[in-house]
């Protein structure tokens, strides 16, 4: 017989502190996870506002990057951006208009309320404007209100020019 192979094994000990092992760690993880799921900024009630937080800041997000059908609150009235920019500075043949949510998530998360009789709201997160070409200019930036009205679900985006209430 070999120095590596016994006659006598103490297995039982190291069995039951491996299930003993085992078990700590299940029983850790498993804390964690319910405190993460306790914790979840996203977290919300689909029910009562028509769809969960996570779907209306991914269509907010959506609506803030279609720069073809995004509008801008000027006076009262909602004008394409695609005129607004155009008005001031033609573009070019192959240029478009471009526009990006630019708010970090944290921010966007924490500045998703719900509103009374269900709905969403999210006002005030930067969008970037720029004409894309050759090269990206970046005109600016203009505040966004997004809201999802839970009656008529839908989720609408709008562009607020500087000085403008809501």
């Amino acid at each position: 017989m070999s120095e590596l192979t016994q006659t006598k094994s103490r297995s039982g000990v190291g069995r039951t502190l491996l299930w003993l092992a085992l078990l700590l760690t299940m029983a850790l993880l498993g804390f964690v996870t319910v405190t993460a799921v306790r914790n979840n900024p996203i977290y919300s009630d689909r029910d009562a506002n028509g769809i969960s937080k996570y779907r209306f800041i991914e269509q907010c997000k959506e609506a803030a990057a279609d720069a073809e059908t995004l509008t801008v609150n000027a006076s009262g009235q909602a004008v394409p951006l695609k005129t607004l920019v155009t008005q001031s500075r033609p573009l070019a043949t192959g240029e478009r208009i471009g526009s990006s949510l630019d708010a970090p998530a944290a921010a966007v998360v924490a500045g998703t309320q719900s509103v009374n009789g269900g709905g969403w709201a999210l006002g005030g997160v930067p969008v970037t404007i720029s004409v894309i070409g050759k090269t990206t200019s970046t005109l600016g930036q203009l505040p966004m209100q997004c809201s999802y009205d839970k009656k008529a679900a839908k989720t609408t985006a709008q562009l607020q020019l500087p000085g403008q209430g809501q």
